[in-house]
């Protein structure tokens, strides 16, 4: 691990609409982008075992997951030419139907910015080192299982 203070990318709970929306917002002014691509990821409401899942209580091992994030966004930054890269990712307890995972990737063009959007959330949900706790409506939790 470097002293270097990485781009912090976690927020408590849910990743609120009106921050999603404040965060699009900004870019109006930014006129040499002629294309967004957003990814939201939300919390789903699984059925597993009978159980209903009604949140998730995320975790992670910060430092780690901040080298790791500043490694990717390193990579992309190298691959695509972006303009801006914007990723949130929840820790604490959301629930199910709130947003746990914002990337935003912006470019000239729309292909690399859908094609930056995708590799980014690919790689979080494979090489971050995040938990997710689903929490179940008889108050019983287990780890979540990542599917990629």
């Amino acid at each position: 691990m470097t002293d270097k203070k990485h781009k912090n990318i976690f927020v408590q709970g849910a990743v609120s609409s009106a921050f999603i929306a404040d965060s699009i917002q900004k870019h109006s002014t930014k006129t040499t982008i002629g294309a967004h691509s957003i990814f939201l990821g939300q919390v789903r409401s699984d059925i597993i075992n009978n159980r209903k899942v009604v949140a998730i209580d995320y975790t992670t091992y910060e430092e780690l997951a901040l080298e790791k994030m500043h490694e990717i966004r390193e990579g992309i930054f190298a691959k695509y030419p972006l303009t801006c890269m914007h990723i949130y990712h929840s820790l604490g307890i959301v629930v199910a139907g709130e947003m746990c995972l914002f990337v935003f990737t912006s470019a000239v063009h729309r292909k690399e910015a859908i094609d930056a959007c995708e590799e980014v959330v690919e790689l979080i949900k494979k090489e971050l080192p995040i938990w997710g706790k689903e929490i179940f409506e008889d108050d019983t939790h287990q780890w979540k299982e990542n599917k990629l």
